[in-house]
């Protein structure tokens, strides 16, 4: 995978905006349960009233708090709430207090003075408690009469001015008392619960409490869906560019892969089949393609939202982290259980679908022979054999795969209820909100939830991860056949010479040499023809001149240069070859002949198939040059075919003609008037035929006989008949007495 990583650094800016917009998306998603458990705690517990600090509070009950207040704490309050009296406003600033709060006209109140938020959670914390005692001690619950009774006090007297009449030492023990039913209570509980002092002294002030409410509520719930509409942008923003940089990678992936491909000597393509090749190029490509856009969606994701969330979690009031741990173990050995058993079978599924479109393609094109030989039950035994194989494994990886959704989530069902179970014991002891036992179980569920799109892409990257294996092995191959550093130019005054000078050549691997020391030279006007038995050696005599192969030993010179220190491209421009079996490209018969020579002109085109003997089949096509091609050049015949791809090597106007064995397919008299037109239209051409039959090559300037690799002899067709008994043995096979006399 690593190997393939340079390839994404055309979209570093996309995965840079991919990874701040999944920042975005992660923090909006973390935040939605801070804000569900306020509306929990805050709006609906305690009634919109957001802390322990009143926004207004009469002077009454200003007074009995401060009891209760540490003499250090008491400047803080007393510095930050403004008393409301009319004698010490003025006019209008006591008309506009008075709008809002009508209770001063009978009691003086006071304000909070202060909109700083770490000030304002200061003195929440310090009045929550004191508020708690005076709400406790006006309403009877923090035993009042007992404080009377212990005082010797007369009924009805009011509590709070004896506490203030009394000696310092004197209350001080009498706090302690109360303070004692406070201590295993923890600062959240005490302050949701002083809220209830708060909302008295609302009501008592003439503030609508139940608007509070309304209020809050409404503005969390604006506030929740305008991050979920954040996260959503997010989220869709993100599978865009993900898609694109996916769909980017698979482009250049693709087109590399095809390009390396091309460069590919058949010693590549020995070591890798044309199937294998179609595989990497597609399926391969696609795992490759599909795994980025989760990658991108998810892996990256996944960390981001599961850290936020355990930083999250340290910071709720609760004690339950153990509870998160022991799900990310399991969901860690599940994973671990999976990845182990099917990663094994994710390469062999890969190897399997090599071998699948193998058996498919090479059926799909043997149909004819298949059929012919009424063969195809055994070839369907064959594809079945192929198919159940790759389903097999298949079943296996999907079944297995399949376990791992309901196992986890029967985990996070399982941690669910376990949260609910003691937060629920948590909440009736009074040491935790409701609110943040909801808020817990959304940061736990998000924390596994990371963990389990960690585990879903573990599926995809066993599988893609032996992908890229199988796709950098085609980028990384070494070629075998390449271009010197530095390269030569031909030598234009040898045109079209050709010398073959002790050539030998064995296939990569293999310990015999097919040819051993051909020597030979091809000049400029003159047809060269190379005849022998099948398995002699040579077709591959000649794919080594295009450097198809490269000598094991020996040299090939071109223009007196060798081929190996001239640029491939160059070679290649020079020579025109016709391969044995015609091959044609989808498309019009016009761009199949253009296929050497784009600019060619019509007039080209023309000559061209007049000298292969192609015209009068053209002509009496509807679209004539215009007709189209299937793949393959399935709709036209074989010798056709090869018609067509002698006149294309024409158009190209070459300095060089190579024809392997390329009028195999015509009839004696095409064969004989498409030679007796090459021969008086290309004059100052190199000929260098391949040949089975004696009467396509008799009129050779030169005849070389290969048996077994070696050349056995080598001259004219008279000359050989009169001393090469291997070539004599070839000629009576194939022509009578009399024209071997003539």
């Amino acid at each position: 995978m690593m190997k393939l990583s340079k390839y994404l650094k055309p979209f570093i800016g996309s995965i840079i905006a991919v990874i701040i917009l999944l920042f975005v998306q992660a923090v909006s998603e973390l935040s939605l349960p801070d804000y569900m458990s306020n509306i929990v705690n805050v709006g609906i517990q305690q009634g919109g009233i957001k802390n322990s600090a009143p926004e207004a509070i009469r002077k009454s009950q200003f007074d009995k708090l401060l009891l209760f207040i540490e003499e250090n704490d008491t400047k803080l309050i007393e510095d930050n709430y403004k008393l409301i009296n009319r004698n010490i406003l003025s006019e209008n600033e006591y008309n506009n207090y008075l709008k809002k709060y009508p209770i001063i006209e009978k009691e003086d109140i006071y304000v909070l003075n202060t909109k700083d938020s770490s000030t304002v959670e200061t003195i929440s914390s310090i009045l929550a408690k004191p508020e708690l005692i005076v709400s406790g001690l006006n309403s009877g619950n923090l035993g009042g009469k007992e404080f009377q009774g212990q005082l010797n006090l007369p009924e009805n007297t009011d509590i709070f001015v004896v506490f203030k009449s009394l000696p310092k030492e004197q209350f001080k023990e009498i706090l302690n008392d109360i303070n004692k039913k406070f201590d295993e209570m923890p600062n959240s509980i005490i302050e949701q619960s002083s809220v209830s002092f708060i909302k008295d002294e609302y009501k008592a002030i003439g503030i609508n409490t139940d608007k509070l409410q309304t209020n809050y509520i409404a503005l969390a719930g604006l506030k929740m869906l305008g991050i979920a509409l954040i996260s959503m942008a997010a989220t869709v923003i993100v599978g865009l560019l993900s898609a694109k940089i996916a769909a980017g990678l698979g482009k250049t992936l693709r087109g590399d892969v095809f390009k390396k491909v091309t460069k590919f000597s058949n010693a590549e393509f020995d070591k890798f089949s044309t199937a294998s090749l179609i595989t990497r190029s597609t399926n391969d490509i696609q795992q490759i393609q599909t795994l980025m856009v989760m990658l991108f969606r998810i892996v990256f994701y996944a960390p981001i939202l599961g850290i936020g969330g355990v930083i999250k979690v340290l910071k709720t009031d609760t004690n339950m982290t153990w509870i998160i741990a022991i799900g990310v173990i399991l969901i860690i050995l599940l994973v671990s259980v999976l990845f182990t058993f099917a990663m094994p079978k994710f390469k062999a599924v890969q190897k399997l679908i090599d071998k699948l479109n193998l058996v498919t393609r090479e059926r799909l094109t043997g149909m004819l022979v298949i059929r012919a030989f009424s063969t195809e039950k055994h070839e369907e035994e064959k594809f079945n054999k192929a198919n159940i194989d790759l389903t097999k494994t298949n079943l296996f990886v999907n079944r297995l795969m399949s376990s791992m959704m309901p196992i986890m989530m029967l985990i996070m069902n399982g941690l669910t209820l376990l949260i609910v179970w003691v937060g629920a014991h948590q909440v009736d002891l009074g040491t935790m909100q409701v609110g943040d036992m909801m808020a817990f179980m959304q940061y736990a569920m998000q924390i596994i939830m990371s963990f389990l799109m960690i585990s879903m892409i573990s599926i995809m990257l066993p599988r893609a991860s032996v992908s890229a294996q199988r796709i950098s092995e085609v980028l990384y191959t070494d070629i075998s056949i390449k271009d010197n550093k530095e390269t030569r130019k031909f030598n234009n005054s040898k045109k079209g010479l050709v010398e073959y000078k002790n050539v030998s050549f064995k296939y990569p691997g293999a310990e015999d040499y097919v040819i051993k020391d051909i020597s030979f030279t091809a000049k400029p006007g003159e047809t060269t023809a190379i005849i022998g038995s099948t398995g002699s050696g040579k077709s591959t005599l000649i794919n080594l001149m295009p450097r198809f192969y490269d000598v094991s030993n020996g040299s090939i010179l071109v223009d007196g240069i060798d081929i190996r220190e001239v640029n491939q491209k160059e070679l290649r421009s020079k020579i025109g070859y016709i391969p044995q079996k015609g091959v044609l490209f989808s498309g019009t018969i016009e761009s199949n002949l253009k296929y050497g020579s784009p600019n060619a002109e019509l007039d080209d085109l023309k000559l061209a198939s007049e000298i292969a003997q192609a015209t009068e089949f053209i002509e009496s096509k509807p679209d004539k040059y215009n007709t189209e091609i299937s793949q393959g050049g399935s709709n036209v015949s074989g010798g056709q075919k090869q018609r067509l791809s002698i006149a294309r090597a024409l158009v190209k106007k070459p300095e060089i003609y190579i024809f392997d064995d390329s009028f195999s397919a015509l009839d004696f008299k095409t064969d004989s008037n498409l030679r007796k037109a090459i021969k008086e239209n290309i004059k100052d051409a190199t000929m260098i035929i391949v040949a089975q039959r004696i009467s396509t090559i008799k009129d050779a300037n030169q005849i070389l006989v290969l048996d077994e690799g070696r050349i056995v002899g080598i001259g004219t067709h008279k000359e050989l008949l009169e001393n090469c008994e291997v070539y004599k043995q070839i000629a009576s096979s194939q022509l009578s007495k009399e024209e071997l006399m003539s």
